[in-house]
């Protein structure tokens, strides 16, 4: 009922922000692929909250634990489910959310759907579901890398936040220059700027979303499939199932609305024995299929709902009140959705290799240099 994405590659999260813990089962992983739990873990690092200043304090070291499908090292084929204990929940701190609902969360909107909610940081809702996938991913990259496309490269980084812009070129940018800095940009003049506005921001008692721009290179081509399974189409909806999601734009997105044709158009030409695009506006994709250009889209994440004033909102008796933010949260969400993003475009991916091996017999013999 909402939880389980892919088709081959198939992954279903579980688990609540202050429960037991929070989890995924993955259906559809190959058979001796290898894989530990350091794999997951180092994804998991990357996500887990408390990792700077500019994240939320909530401390979980969020350790993965390998529970089923794997053996002696190997995947077997079978379903893997990997589990991470919540350490440091504190309930407590949402006892007046019980009553009351929260602007702009999905306190209201669980209500009224369900008739029940768990209002203990969110339940279902909070970003901490989020393990989930960036643990599924963790095995997806290992299978990209054994079966399909060893050199292909996921490189997501924070491109904006709130009115400043890093300057970034998508050619050139390293996963070691993402990950030097906390606001993981790809622009180093940009990180004390963004590191400024995001504690400015909270020191206000105030919150600020902004744009997360993702290149992938290395693709093969062929990936996705016309109408319905656009890969461009899948993206979109990996992406806008994250947490505080609220746009997404592949290639030129909407600034090629204001471009010609003539101007758009990204002209064919024959470079190595291969069909190469002279720009890239489509974004690699191209009739919903890849072209193995780079991949390149944006994701625009809204300020985080929680702050630390007083708002006006409404009782579950349904009569109007206010209520002030409490609890431990990221006055800016894109440090920490940067491996969120990565994980949905290789899952997306994951999945539409597994289907064209499955429809096709393989990937095109056009897939990398």
């Amino acid at each position: 009922m909402g939880s389980s994405f892919g088709h081959l590659f198939r992954l279903s999260s579980w688990g609540e922000s202050h429960g037991g813990g929070v989890g995924v089962v993955v259906d559809g992983c190959p058979p001796r692929i290898p894989l530990s739990a350091a794999d997951i873990q180092a994804d998991l690092d990357r996500r887990r909250p408390g990792q700077s200043e500019v994240t939320t304090p909530r401390k979980e070291s969020d350790t993965a634990e390998i529970l089923s499908g794997v053996f002696e090292g190997l995947t077997l084929g079978t379903p893997i489910a990997v589990l991470v204990r919540n350490e440091d929940a504190r309930p407590e701190a949402y006892s007046e959310m019980a009553g009351k609902f929260r602007p702009s969360h999905a306190d209201y909107t669980y209500q009224a759907k369900y008739g029940i909610r768990n209002w203990q940081g969110g339940g279902r809702s909070s970003a901490r579901e989020t393990i989930g996938r960036v643990a599924a991913a963790a095995i997806a990259k290992k299978v990209i890398a054994a079966q399909f496309a060893p050199t292909l490269e996921i490189l997501p980084y924070v491109e904006s936040i709130g009115d400043f812009s890093a300057s970034v070129d998508p050619a050139s940018v390293t996963r070691e220059m993402i990950e030097s800095n906390i606001v993981r940009t790809g622009d180093p003049a940009a990180v004390e700027p963004m590191v400024d506005l995001i504690k400015r921001t909270r020191s206000d008692g105030n919150s600020i979303g902004g744009v997360v721009a993702c290149v992938v290179r290395n693709v093969p081509v062929g990936l996705g499939a016309p109408v319905f399974d656009r890969l461009e189409a899948d993206l979109a909806k990996g992406m806008l199932s994250l947490p505080a999601t609220k746009g997404f734009e592949i290639g030129s997105g909407f600034a090629g609305t204001r471009m010609t044709g003539r101007d758009h158009n990204d002209a064919f030409r024959m470079e190595g024995g291969r069909v190469r695009t002279t720009t890239n506006r489509s974004g690699g994709v191209q009739g919903g299929i890849s072209n193995g250009e780079d991949l390149f889209f944006r994701v625009a994440f809204k300020p985080t709902a929680t702050i630390m004033t007083s708002q006006e909102t409404v009782s579950t008796d349904y009569e109007d009140t206010e209520l002030k933010g409490r609890g431990r949260h990221d006055a800016c969400v894109l440090p920490r959705a940067v491996p969120m993003v990565e994980a949905m475009a290789a899952l997306v991916l994951v999945d539409h290799m597994l289907r064209q091996r499955a429809l096709c017999g393989g990937l095109s013999p056009e897939t990398q240099e």
